[in-house]
């Protein structure tokens, strides 16, 4: 199996960024899970997978909570785009990861169990799935599938927080926005899907970076900062791609598209569909559908 750190990575960008601190741990971490955590996990990725495959699309874009991020106003880390057939299983995923042991990014696909179990909370967690309308989503299934276009748009050298302008690195989340708009565009390099990306209005947020950050650039592989404008820098912001940005230039660019949410808590699994983001500590309300964990 391999062990995989893209969004372990980018929580420690964050965590260094907001808290002033360098996180003590490393990018390839593993959270031990009970045999009742795992069935949970388990029940969760049924109820999301029945959900796509009862939405009728051939594509989704996905993206799973991780490490607690919520002190920093971010619950998701990790995009992927979720696909109804053509890998090993029905609704697998096909990703970037950083493989820590090789310092390199790949491409990796995974089944829906595993990329929902992949993330650091057992106990709460949660998943954001977007279903494009059919005009997008059939290209974007294409694309995905197209396994050497796909790799033809994997960098080399990775970055947590990669510029999302640049061609120097990249991180999980930018090769998603750049397949998705290689499945627009038919773009077949990076430099082709950015300056359509730039056109189209992609605009993510940036987040504000302590000294502390700048700091760790100088010895942490999988931070740089090389690529990013030299006036953003002076202002303190660092510009990467999360799947917040994503799932707001879809749904700004494709009228049609709809946004699921689902979360795993005490109250047993929550799913919304109205597209309003859920409460923190997975508490259903009025018109949620929830199933329960037993």
């Amino acid at each position: 199996m391999i062990r995989a750190a893209c969004a372990a990575a980018l929580a420690w960008l964050v965590g260094a960024a907001q808290a002033g601190s360098l996180p003590p741990q490393g990018c390839d971490r593993h959270t031990p899970m009970t045999a009742e955590q795992q069935h949970r996990l388990l029940r969760f990725a049924a109820v999301v997978r029945e959900a796509l495959a009862a939405s009728g699309t051939p594509a989704a874009l996905i993206a799973r909570s991780g490490t607690d991020l919520s002190r920093f106003g971010l619950r998701y880390s990790h995009a992927a785009v979720a696909l109804a057939d053509g890998l090993d299983t029905p609704w697998a995923v096909r990703q970037l990861y950083y493989a820590c042991a090789e310092r390199a990014p790949r491409l990796f696909d995974q089944g829906l169990a595993g990329f929902i179990s992949g993330g650091d909370a057992a106990d709460v967690g949660y998943v954001s799935v977007l279903l494009l309308p059919p005009e997008a989503a059939a290209p974007l299934a294409a694309t995905a599938l197209d396994k050497p276009l796909a790799l033809g748009l994997l960098n080399a050298r990775y970055s947590a927080n990669a510029y999302p302008f640049s061609t120097l690195y990249q991180n999980c989340n930018q090769w998603v926005a750049e397949l998705l708009a290689a499945s627009v565009t038919g773009a077949t390099t990076r430099v082709q899907a950015q300056d359509w990306l730039r056109r189209e209005g992609y605009a993510p947020e940036p987040v504000h970076a302590s000294p502390w950050l700048m700091l760790a650039g100088h010895f942490v592989p999988w931070l740089h900062f090389d690529d990013h404008p030299p006036a953003q820098l002076e202002t303190g912001s660092v510009q990467t791609s999360l799947p917040t940005s994503l799932e707001a230039f879809a749904q700004q660019r494709w009228t049609g598209t709809r946004r699921l949410e689902f979360c795993h808590g005490p109250q047993g699994i929550v799913q919304r569909d109205s597209g309003e983001p859920l409460e923190a500590g997975c508490q259903p309300r009025d018109g949620d559908r929830v199933t329960a964990l037993d």
